[in-house]
């Protein structure tokens, strides 16, 4: 059995008439039924952050997931516009009542709880995602690296036909064929604020429709020819993309962008890095993806090595989208005041140094 979702349509389908994709692509499905897919980010934040300090963040993380834990992990590193060091573990759970029991009773919960995580050098931040199953869609460039929500049990990676157009992202998403996914901002963005947040535990909550996406590339085990292209041509069109969409964020509607090296568990880089961002729509993402040169070079460079390769393409590339509800939690305990979505949404004050 292959589990998905879909619904009579009363929202128009953004392919055209007759479309054939040039290249073939793949997408997630599981061999069971899955109801709300959970996808979770801890960091710990710090001008300056050892490989040791790190290495303990990662160690008391995972030691709290033998009961109620993950069904999948990985760990990453990136620098943001401050100069900060953010040392991130994502996890993914299938079982969204396991999480919610984590959440309440792990060890490592009570240590994120305590007030002495309010004072230091360092920040902590939390940003937790969790959907129906049909608020998210996938797309893998090959079958063969299952990364991400793909590491979770159960989980396949099978050939689709909906890809190789603008729009297709939202076509796969199994809600917008009832749901038009509008922004309560409608076409704009919340005021940009700073908040002040050093010494204070801070929680933001989602607006509705909010999108995350996670994009990545995989290049352990390509040739010197495809590794070179990769160095050359289409990661430096991947860093003046999101250069473009960090540097006008009302244009495009990003509220918070990370571009993150995944590690082995030394902490040393893999060959392997992926992009984490918000954005306050997916029209806003979708107009930059359609419209902008920043985008089009990114797809055509794609469109380009497929042709060349084709099933031989050793350099994978893949997505995970999730259109969010209102109300997902994120916290920030002790951050810089440019942390995640910190800049755009109140925050409730869950708690602070001075109390």
């Amino acid at each position: 059995m292959v589990f998905h979702i879909t619904y009579p349509r009363i929202v128009p389908e953004r392919r055209p008439p007759g479309h054939e994709p040039a290249a073939p692509r793949y997408s997630l499905r599981w061999t069971e039924p899955v109801g709300l897919l959970v996808s979770d980010y801890f960091a710990l934040q710090g001008q300056e952050l050892s490989w040791t300090e790190q290495a303990d963040f990662f160690a008391r993380l995972t030691a709290s997931f033998d009961v109620d834990g993950p069904c999948a992990h990985e760990i990453m590193r990136t620098s943001d516009e401050t100069g900060a060091v953010n040392a991130i573990l994502v996890a993914y759970w299938l079982d969204a009542t396991a999480h919610a029991r984590w959440s309440a009773a792990s060890p490592f919960m009570a240590w994120f709880r305590d007030p002495a995580r309010l004072a230091g050098p360092h920040g902590l931040w939390r940003e937790t995602i969790c959907v129906p199953y049909d608020r998210h869609e996938t797309i893998y460039s090959a079958p063969n690296y299952p990364i991400g929500l793909a590491r979770t049990p159960g989980a396949t990676i099978q050939p689709i036909t909906m890809n190789g157009y603008f729009g297709a992202a939202r076509d796969r998403m199994p809600v917008s064929a009832i749901d038009t996914l509008e922004s309560p901002y409608g076409a704009g963005m919340p005021p940009r604020r700073t908040p002040a947040s050093l010494g204070r535990r801070l929680r933001v909550t989602s607006p509705h429709n909010m999108i995350s996406i996670r994009s990545g590339q995989y290049w352990e085990g390509a040739g010197n020819a495809q590794t070179a292209d990769y160095h050359d041509n289409l990661q430096p069109k991947l860093m003046r993309g999101m250069g473009h969409l960090v540097d006008n964020p009302v244009e495009t509607g990003t509220l918070s962008l990370r571009v993150m090296t995944n590690l082995d568990s030394e902490g040393a880089p893999r060959k392997e890095t992926s992009v984490h961002g918000y954005f306050i729509s997916l029209e806003h993402l979708e107009r930059w993806a359609k419209s902008h040169e920043t985008h089009l070079d990114i797809y055509r460079h794609a469109i380009a090595m497929n042709r060349l390769y084709k099933e031989k393409r050793e350099v994978v590339t893949w997505h995970e989208v999730f259109a969010l509800l209102e109300g997902a939690h994120m916290e920030y305990v002790n951050c810089h005041p440019t942390t995640g979505l910190l800049p755009y949404f109140d925050a409730v004050d869950l708690g602070s140094a001075s109390t």
